[in-house]
């Protein structure tokens, strides 16, 4: 058993399970040994892990990997994206039922493609928190679609009053749409209006980058929700949540 020290101060931490300070991942077709090797040390680091894009469509080893994660205390969720294909090809039962099988507890319900008509999202909300545990991202994918934070804060207390767990601010893996201006800077005048809007605790901010992630902490301090983490970036992360990087570091 690791015996953490503890002679140093710092922040306070929420510990798992949490509902603040969530870090939730992005796996990207990382090789299930490599990931056996990093959840061995970063379980309790990390909360929810989503399978990106279509992958798990793809992926071979998809109920090893579930497990994987599972067996570490990470909730498992589908990609918005592969959700989104298969409504529009009229196959969203089938979806659920395989994810089911494959011991999926999660769904991502996003129209990041903006295919769907309106309304169309939250009633997917609705609908599918009554059997899954519902991640609502809010955003497009496009960079040219103008940013409204009044209407991501309308239609995040609208998917939270429907079902949804989490709603989910969207910043691509890319880091350069959403809530960042194309060059990665984060729209500080969005996420101020986000949170005097929406309930803080119940809100993931994208931030693929150590740049974005050190903003987010420096603003709201060391149990801010962040999203798109890299898996081999968990730890990484979890030092500019309590200062001990240089970005995030003050002096007593």
């Amino acid at each position: 058993m690791w015996d953490r020290p503890d002679f140093l101060r710092l922040p306070e931490r929420a510990v798992k399970p949490r509902s603040a300070g969530v870090t939730h991942v992005l796996d990207k077709g990382t090789s299930t040994v490599v990931l056996d090797g990093i959840l061995a040390s970063t379980a309790d680091l990390a909360d929810i892990v989503k399978i990106g894009w279509g992958i798990g469509y793809l992926d071979r080893s998809l109920k090893h990997r579930v497990a994987t994660y599972q067996r570490a205390g990470l909730l498992v969720s589908l990609g918005g994206t592969l959700l989104e294909i298969a409504v529009a090809q009229g196959e969203l039962a089938a979806l659920l039922r395989w994810a089911t099988a494959n011991g999926i507890d999660a769904v991502e319900v996003s129209d990041g493609l903006g295919w769907m008509p309106e309304g169309r999202q939250r009633a997917l909300v609705a609908e599918l928190s009554a059997d899954f545990v519902v991640l609502a991202e809010v955003g497009v994918k496009d960079a040219a679609t103008p940013v409204a934070a009044e209407e991501w804060a309308e239609e995040m207390n609208a998917d939270l009053a429907a079902g949804a767990t989490w709603v989910v601010a969207e910043g691509r893996e890319s880091g350069t749409v959403g809530l960042y201006d194309p060059d990665g800077a984060v729209r500080t005048g969005l996420v101020e209006e986000l949170v005097g809007a929406v309930p803080a605790d119940r809100v993931i901010f994208e931030a693929p980058t150590k740049a974005q992630q050190a903003w987010f902490v420096r603003r709201f301090g060391a149990d801010v929700n962040l999203g798109n983490i890299a898996v081999d970036d968990i730890l990484a992360l979890e030092t500019l949540r309590l200062g001990l990087r240089a970005d995030t570091a003050v002096r007593p």
